[in-house]
């Protein structure tokens, strides 16, 4: 059964509405969740509305957040979430990014005190209407073991990256430092399927293809899977996304990262303030003038698409290109959920007093 943007968007912000969000917030979080879904990126979409449910239900989750800039200069700021859903946190934390690049030609914001906050490519792709360029880093909770570990560590910890074009659509490069995003193993748990080996291992270190097997002990692989395929260059994106993401804002770091998920517990000790995320805005006439830039770009995608691709495999893609076409079928056609999501989203609407359904 396919559903409509503004059927889902309304079901959302009414969510977050009746757990406590303004109407202004509530349409933001929406506006980033169905982000997610239209682009095709369910695993970031509404199968993560249970988690922020129980995460609010415990208390681990602010919906009427103080958020403030705590230490800034012309081009940098620090920002506290004051626990906030991560959406409220992120956009005003890129907003501030891309304040400080119109000013100071480049803006960088480090931000603490926060959570989930959907998909990167979302904060990233803010600064592409003021002919910037963005960047977006996170953290999340540690669920990822480090080449040669068992210990989870570090999260999927992704990177966007968006950068404006002439003729032909942006760059956008939004993807997790591992083989695989957490909610796609949500995902493939709800469908009730196998996820691939290599993304995956128990709690022993062995290979495993059970996407449940984080609630049994075991961990997600960096980027590569193993020392073989390049692991080794996965663990280090993610440790530099943490480092960014935390060490800068003094958000906690690596396993002291607050789960998204409220089936794990918090850590414990003071070690950094919530979630931790990174961003960053530049003025493309900082460097050179916006219309000679977007030609080289236009270049630079005609070159790159125009490359001969091996028998029997697909044209080459420009980053961001399935997502926008998956944005145009899901605006026509609707968005598909999986029955096992509807059902859980239902059943929790029904305990807030929501008349909405889906």
């Amino acid at each position: 059964m396919y559903h409509s943007f503004s059927k889902l968007h309304s079901f959302t912000s009414t969510f977050f509405e009746k757990t406590g969000c303004s109407k202004k917030d509530a349409a933001t979080i929406a506006d980033v969740f169905l982000a997610a879904e239209l682009r095709g990126i369910g695993s970031h979409g509404l199968i993560r509305i249970p988690d922020y449910y129980q995460l609010w239900k415990t208390g681990r989750l602010n919906t009427k957040p103080r958020m403030k800039i705590t230490h800034e200069t012309i081009s940098t700021a620090v920002v506290d979430g004051d626990n906030a859903p991560g959406m409220l946190a992120g956009v005003f934390s890129m907003e501030t990014a891309i304040k400080k690049a119109e000013n100071a030609g480049t803006g960088w914001v480090a931000c603490r005190n926060s959570n989930h906050f959907g998909i990167a490519g979302y904060y990233a792709m803010m600064a592409l209407e003021h002919d910037m360029t963005g960047i977006c880093l996170t953290n999340a909770n540690p669920l990822v073991a480090p080449t040669f570990s068992i210990t989870r560590l570090l999260g999927t910890n992704p990177i966007a990256i968006a950068v404006p074009a002439g003729k032909h659509p942006p760059f956008v490069a939004d993807f997790a430092t591992t083989p695989i995003a957490r909610g796609k193993l949500e995902v493939a748990v709800k469908k009730g399927e196998k996820t691939l080996y290599g993304f995956v291992q128990d709690k022993d270190g062995n290979p495993t293809d059970d996407p449940d097997i984080l609630r049994k002990g075991g961990s997600m692989l960096p980027l590569g899977g193993d020392i073989e395929h390049g692991s080794h260059k996965g663990y280090c994106l993610g440790a530099g996304v943490d480092i960014f993401s935390s060490l800068l804002s003094g958000a906690g770091f690596g396993p002291f990262v607050p789960p998204s998920v409220a089936y794990l517990p918090p850590p414990d000790g003071d070690n950094g303030k919530g979630t931790g995320h990174f961003f960053g805005a530049m003025r493309i006439d900082a460097f050179r003038e916006v219309d000679e830039f977007k030609t080289a770009m236009d270049k630079w995608i005609d070159t790159f698409k125009g490359a001969e691709s091996a028998p029997g495999k697909p044209d080459v893609l420009i980053p961001g290109e399935i997502e926008r076409e998956q944005e145009k079928i899901n605006k026509s056609r609707g968005i598909r959920l999986i029955p096992a999501v509807i059902d859980e989203l239902n059943q929790i609407a029904a305990g807030l007093g929501m008349d909405t359904r889906l």
